[in-house]
This record gives structure tokens, sequence and C-alpha cells, in this order.
């Protein structure tokens, strides 16, 4: 009389195949927080998360282990805001992760002692729809030569090729 089977799995249950990828955790949350009325999505994005009001990204949030240099809340704006948003936030700066002296997203810096009070001031912003912060992804400002670039036609989808004995007629 043979021995019943035990009912072992194939593969050890903590196998690669099997493993659950984690979600990080959303860093500075209170901010998500703070501008939920708004509905907010988020991507993630550089390794970031990246959180848009309706079609505009309007933040960036950011806290990462390694080179924490540039961790805290990004500013998506443009360069001629800088001015009245520094007057708001004396600690905001440019990047210094995309290595240019002036860009246009700027950063709350997560290490400034005024940190959660000016990212919450920055949500207040973004709840009053201020024209300061947010970009619609892919818009482009009119070229330094002073003229808009022409839209682009949509792209045609090609027509399937035709089999070689249609060819032939």
């Amino acid at each position: 009389m043979s021995k019943p089977r035990r009912n072992t799995p194939l593969l050890p249950l903590d196998n690669a195949l099997f493993a659950i990828k984690q979600r990080k955790p959303v860093p500075y949350e209170f901010v998500l927080d703070a501008i939920a009325p708004l509905s907010p999505n988020t991507r993630s994005m550089f390794g970031c998360l990246a959180v848009y009001v309706e079609d505009k990204i309007v933040l960036i949030l950011r806290d990462k282990r390694d080179d924490t240099e540039d961790n805290g809340v990004w500013l998506a704006t443009t360069e001629e805001h800088h001015q009245s948003l520094r007057r708001e936030f004396p600690n905001m700066r440019s990047i210094r992760l995309l290595r240019k002296q002036v860009t246009g997203w700027q950063v709350l810096p997560a290490d400034a002692q005024d940190f959660e009070e000016a990212a919450l001031r920055a949500c207040d912003l973004v709840l009053a729809r201020d024209a300061r912060i947010g970009k619609v992804p892919g818009a482009r400002r009119a070229s330094g030569s002073g003229g808009k670039k022409e839209a682009k036609s949509p792209k045609r989808a090609k027509a399937p090729k035709r089999a070689a004995k249609d060819r032939a007629r």
C-alpha cells in the first residue's frame, strides 16, 4: 500500500515570481490631503509622484534616500512666475538635479525649516487655481524667435499592405 502524498507546492511561496510588488509610500501625503477637494490624480514619474489636477501637472512629490538634495515638493511653474512665487516662498529654488541655473520646475526643499508650512501654502494656491502653478504636459510656449510653432497635423494610420495577388491586378 502506497503512502498518501502531501499537497506540497511545487515552488516555495517566497519565490520571486509570486512576490507582490509593494507600492512605495506616498511622500508628503499631507499635500494630497490638502488638495483632496480637487480630486487630484497621481502618476509615477522619474521615481517620484506627479500630482495632476484635471489636465495640469501641478506638483511632484520627491523623497529619495540617495541624492536627497532636491527632495521636497516641486512646483510646476514657468520662469516668469519665479519672482512673485519667491516672495511667498523664500526658500524656493530651481531644481539642481536638472543641472541648469534656472528651471521652470521649482522646489520647496524638504530640509527647509518652513517646509510643511510652505508646502501647505502651495496647496492653497493650487486650490485657488493660481495661474502661477500648473502646466499642461506637452504644451509648449512660443519659441524665442517670436513666432508660434505650427501645430503638427495628426498622424494618419497607414493603409494595410495589399497582398501580392491584389497588386498583380
